[in-house]
């Protein structure tokens, strides 16, 4: 009974934490731009993190130590330290947008000018990793996300013509209002939001800081391929809600309370009260993460100690790490750019990235000095590289499609 309690609660944290500012505004976007015509990206981009925070979280389970480690010693200082800056900017720009949402959130609860709320948020981020335990964190978190459900039970409500929606599903193509370009555009983004870097080296130092092994790989792997799943359909669902509300009345999703217009129509002020409770969960939750992963990144490749199982005065190099980060993510918002502005290019970088992420795990996926029996097996291999082509692809594309496209606009 205590196993499958663990299952249960993993999968819901992992449910309620997969959506962070990147899907939120990613998936709201497209769905008042594009209606459901990019939500096969949302399915394939839910595939790739499957399949290889599935590997990140086998070499946690086996050998003990975080895949980035591994990174640096299986394939050299070099290849570690171009890993190291693509992936560390990556994610210090998504932490910045995350302490960013955070504030808007709380702008949006309180009318309070959400500039103000920043410094408030980011010590609070800061407080939470430096007191709180890391089950705890994660668990407190990533059920408090679980009430994004209400974009969800706002579709239900909404009674939308259903038939209508599976036809823009199943046509992937843009309307005559939008061209090829811009459609390309904004799948690629949505592609780097399901496939961001930090999750899956958060994913696997967060295995190690809860001591996972060999006794722990079912309980990860229904995590994964269950919990992550139901997360990505929480993410068609503010799809849905955008295109059902948005799409019709050409209103596109640029703030927060845009966004949670559909919830504010079907369901009150009850339901934008539940649903920003969800988004400060889901944005204050990757804020810890993405601060973490921060850490970890530089602390794990010059080979410090790290992580919260450690007592702060032995890890301290990490903790500094930690809270300089935090600290220039605030200077940036004060600055007083948009952070829905820094989330939209983050997700793009992101994409742009993501081989120097995935090709080294899918290298030490299969290296027995690690994992021993526990390598990849032919099917892992097939649909890893397959996804490798995709994330290549994605890669080339980015960039280009967003000097053409304007960012998008």
């Amino acid at each position: 009974m205590k196993r499958l309690l663990a299952i249960t609660l993993g999968i819901l944290t992992a449910i309620g934490g997969f959506v962070d500012i990147g899907d939120l505004v990613a998936n709201g976007l497209v769905g008042a731009r594009f209606g459901l015509s990019l939500a096969w990206v949302v399915i394939v981009g839910i595939g790739g993190i499957c399949v290889y925070a599935e590997m990140c979280g086998r070499v946690a389970a086996i050998s003990g130590r975080p895949v980035f480690d591994i990174v640096r010693e299986r394939l050299g200082p070099r290849w570690g330290v171009t890993n190291l800056l693509a992936s560390f900017l990556i994610t210090f720009l998504t932490l910045t947008a995350e302490i960013g949402g955070v504030a808007l959130a709380l702008e949006l609860a309180s009318s309070v000018h959400y500039l103000l709320w920043v410094p408030l948020a980011a010590f609070a981020v800061w407080v939470v990793i430096w007191r709180v335990r890391f089950k705890r964190m994660e668990e407190i978190f990533g059920l408090l996300g679980l009430c994004l459900l209400a974009f969800g039970v706002a579709v239900w409500q909404l009674g939308p013509d259903w038939g209508a929606l599976w036809t823009q599903a199943t046509h992937p193509a843009p309307d005559g209002s939008e061209g090829w370009p811009t459609y390309a555009f904004w799948g690629i983004a949505l592609f780097g939001a399901a496939m961001t870097p930090y999750e899956v080296f958060f994913f696997s130092s967060g295995g190690v800081e809860e001591h996972w092994s060999r006794r722990d790989l079912g309980t990860m792997r229904a995590n994964v391929f269950i919990g992550f799943p139901l997360g990505g359909l929480l993410s068609l669902c503010i799809m849905a809600a955008t295109a059902i509300v948005l799409l019709p009345r050409g209103v596109e999703v640029e703030t927060l309370d845009q966004l949670v217009t559909p919830v504010t129509e079907s369901l009150g002020k009850v339901g934008l009260a539940v649903v920003l409770i969800g988004i400060f969960a889901a944005t204050f939750g990757a804020a810890l993460e993405t601060g973490l992963s921060c850490g970890y990144t530089v602390a794990q490749y010059f080979g410090w100690q790290w992580g919260k199982y450690v007592r702060p005065r032995e890890a301290s190099r990490f903790h500094v790490t930690v809270l300089l980060t935090i600290l220039t993510g605030v200077l940036i918002l004060c600055t007083t750019v948009d952070p829905v502005l820094v989330t939209e290019y983050s997700i793009v970088l992101s994409a742009a990235a993501l081989p120097l992420t995935y090709l080294p795990i899918l290298v030490v996926a299969n290296d027995p000095d690690y994992l021993g029996e526990h390598t990849n097996g032919r099917f892992a291999n097939t649909v890893g590289t397959v996804y490798l082509g995709i994330v290549l692809v994605a890669s080339l594309a980015a960039i280009p499609l967003m000097i053409v496209t304007g960012a998008g606009g």
